[in-house]
């Protein structure tokens, strides 16, 4: 497992991170995703930091903090030392019915901060992140509250996700103007399927020194294969939860591509999907979710392919995105 800075910052993260959205989900959305329990998560945990992953990404409205607590626990109940996780989590989804429950007002994002930690059992978090952008709050607001959760210790670094990139630059923009903490990282969806991060977000954030964290790399389980042809995936979790969406007639031809390439590096459609990710010089680390072991430990060996000239070429050739305006008059 290779360490990777994490934008231009000095922080060392893990290639993979290891992504808890499967944690503690009941009914709803979050029973979709996951219904993991503590002895779960644990065996997930474990697994993880064996490989040499330390770098572990929650949010609160992962099953409505559930998974911040899971997740702490299980660093406790595995006796991990602090100083050798690099902790992440996230604010701005509805935590509840009520508009002082949701968005990125300098009330929402500092309580909870302060309700994450309590959750996760931890004194700070590494990296604070804005899970989504939120129209109703000055971006100038939201960067302070972030900037006094800095100088206060409780946290150490600042990241957004899902936000588009004019909304970054902007970010970028004020936090130099006002000396605030920089953003550091975006989250955002990435993977061979779904390549529209390449039009603006990955630019931006090659000029900007910013570090991409890929959700999401196998398209919900598509790009393993279980579901071209038509199959159902074998209750796969595009079976309950269609996300994110796919071009599935674009898709099945890639889905041929990556299994002839699998087939030459004796792997799988998944573990090269993800190997591709990781040679693409944007990304910091690629998010794994799971909910069995032996399918964490599967993807992790994707960080000893190295795919070749060749199999990059055929594989960009398949999924490459059409030319946009103004890029087809430019030249990109």
């Amino acid at each position: 497992m290779r360490m990777r800075k994490l934008g231009k910052s000095g922080l060392f993260v893990s290639e993979l991170c290891f992504g808890a959205m499967t944690f503690g989900g009941t009914d709803g959305i979050w029973g979709q995703v996951g219904r993991l329990g503590q002895d779960e998560a644990d065996a997930l945990v474990k697994a993880a930091v064996e490989a040499g992953i330390n770098f572990f990404d929650t949010a609160n409205v992962y099953a409505t903090g559930r998974s911040e607590e899971i997740l702490g626990q299980s660093f406790r109940n595995l006796g991990l030392l602090r100083d050798d996780i690099v902790l992440a989590t996230k604010v701005g989804s509805g935590m509840g019915p009520g508009p002082l429950q949701r968005g990125a007002s300098r009330r929402h994002v500092m309580a909870e901060c302060h309700a994450s930690l309590r959750r996760l059992g931890v004194d700070h978090i590494d990296l604070y992140q804005i899970h989504a952008f939120d129209p109703a709050t000055p971006i100038e607001e939201t960067l302070q509250a972030l900037d006094s959760l800095v100088r206060s210790g409780d946290v150490r670094y600042v990241g957004v996700s899902n936000w588009a990139a004019w909304q970054i630059m902007k970010a970028i923009g004020i936090a130099a103007a006002k000396d605030l903490a920089p953003i550091t990282s975006l989250q955002a969806y990435y993977s061979l399927v779904g390549r529209d991060a390449e039009r603006e977000l990955i630019p931006l954030l090659q000029s900007e020194q910013v570090g991409l964290m890929v959700w999401s790399p196998l398209a919900g389980g598509y790009l393993t294969g279980k579901y071209s042809g038509g199959g159902d995936g074998a209750g796969g979790r595009q079976t309950e939860l269609d996300f994110p969406p796919i071009d599935r007639v674009r898709g099945e031809r890639l889905i041929e591509v990556l299994r002839s390439v699998a087939a030459k590096h004796d792997s799988s459609p998944g573990q090269i999907a993800i190997a591709w990710l990781l040679q693409q010089r944007a990304v910091s680390t690629v998010l794994l979710g799971a909910k069995r072991v032996e399918q964490l430990r599967e993807n992790v060996r994707s960080v000893d392919i190295a795919l070749d000239a060749e199999d990059m070429r055929v594989l960009d050739s398949v999924s490459r995105l059409p030319a946009e305006y103004p890029g087809w008059l430019l030249g990109a």
